[in-house]
């Protein structure tokens, strides 16, 4: 009888424990359903400012005119701006579900993130480059610094790309999120290396 009560008390005593590391599973898990949603919002809101910055950016002077649509990174980077924040809050939308994740769903949103972190990258550095010479311009080749006659279309291209800059690194703690939530959950296929050896050998 006594085996017994002390049996009964050792199921017991596992299902707390069991129960108790599920909750806290879970309690990890809507935490960082929370940070990743927030973290997926943020991006909609640079990318529209950054976008809505460079399409309005163009100055005529005496020294001639220039537009955003003059230079074809600055085109890259209001595109490019413009799919992040489509996919920010579409991303978005998808994580906030309470619903079970899937290997399906993670791998997805783990290739994608992959994919839009490089887009908006690309386009930020491009933008950053052609700056950086439209600043101090390239002596070599008798290129002089437009920015000297261009002020203020240099100071928005400024702006721009710094918000771009910004969406980047919350698209990097993304791809990190993304990349910890599936390979934490699901193991790596499992190999027959030593199944087929075995049968060879047979």
């Amino acid at each position: 009888m006594e085996k017994g009560i002390g049996v009964l008390e050792t199921t017991r005593s596992c299902k707390q424990l069991i129960g108790g590391a599920d909750e806290e599973l879970e309690g990890n898990d809507s935490v960082l359903r929370i940070v990743e949603t927030l973290l997926r919002l943020l991006p909609i809101g640079l990318c529209v400012i950054a976008l809505v910055i460079m399409l309005k950016n163009s100055q005529e002077n005496e020294y001639g005119s220039i537009s955003y649509t003059d230079v074809g990174a600055f085109r890259y980077l209001v595109h490019a701006n413009g799919i992040c924040a489509g996919y920010s809050l579409f991303s978005a939308v998808i994580v906030a579900l309470p619903r079970p994740s899937t290997m399906p769903r993670a791998w997805t949103l783990f290739f994608l993130d992959q994919v839009l972190t490089y887009i908006i990258l690309g386009a930020g550095v491009a933008s950053g480059e052609l700056l950086y010479l439209a600043e101090k311009g390239d002596a070599p080749i008798t290129w002089s610094s437009a920015c000297g006659s261009f002020g203020p279309f240099c100071h928005k291209v400024i702006a721009s790309t710094s918000i771009t800059f910004v969406a980047v690194l919350c698209y990097v703690l993304l791809s990190l999120i993304s990349s910890y939530k599936l390979f934490s959950k699901y193991d790596a296929p499992a190999s027959n290396k030593g199944t087929d050896g075995a049968a060879f050998n047979g």
